[in-house]
């Protein structure tokens, strides 16, 4: 496995309760954090020691969205290299130009059922 500290923003508390436990069955041993306020979430990362190997990012949050914070990210010298999989719906326009400039390495589509989560997350980790 790749990932080990893995760190979840999503507004959705019931999309986050179902990643979480999608991504303990696939890994056990991951440590997984989710974090439903998207600044809040980026000013821990800002003075946190601890950074995540990977950030799973919803794209649609209010008052921030992804494109937003994954912005603030990739400025930020200290965040810039933390890989970032963006999870949103299949119609989003901008994944293909976020891909090809290395903003982020992944593009997920919301899945439709806990197991074809389970088969995305287990691809992944």
């Amino acid at each position: 496995m790749l990932y080990k500290n893995i760190l979840l923003i999503d507004d959705d508390p019931e999309d986050a309760e179902l990643f979480v436990e999608a991504a303990h069955s696939v890994s056990r041993s991951a440590d997984i954090r989710w974090q439903i306020n998207p600044e809040k979430a980026l000013e821990e990362l800002k003075t946190s020691e601890n950074l995540p190997d990977v950030i799973f990012l919803d794209y649609n949050m209010p008052r921030i969205n992804g494109l937003e914070l994954l912005a603030s990210l990739k400025n930020n010298a200290k965040l810039k290299d933390i890989p970032v999989i963006m999870i949103s719906t299949p119609s989003e326009a901008f994944v293909k130009e976020l891909l090809e400039k290395n903003q982020i390495i992944k593009y997920i589509s919301k899945p439709n059922s806990y197991s074809e989560l389970l088969a995305v997350l287990d691809s992944i980790l």
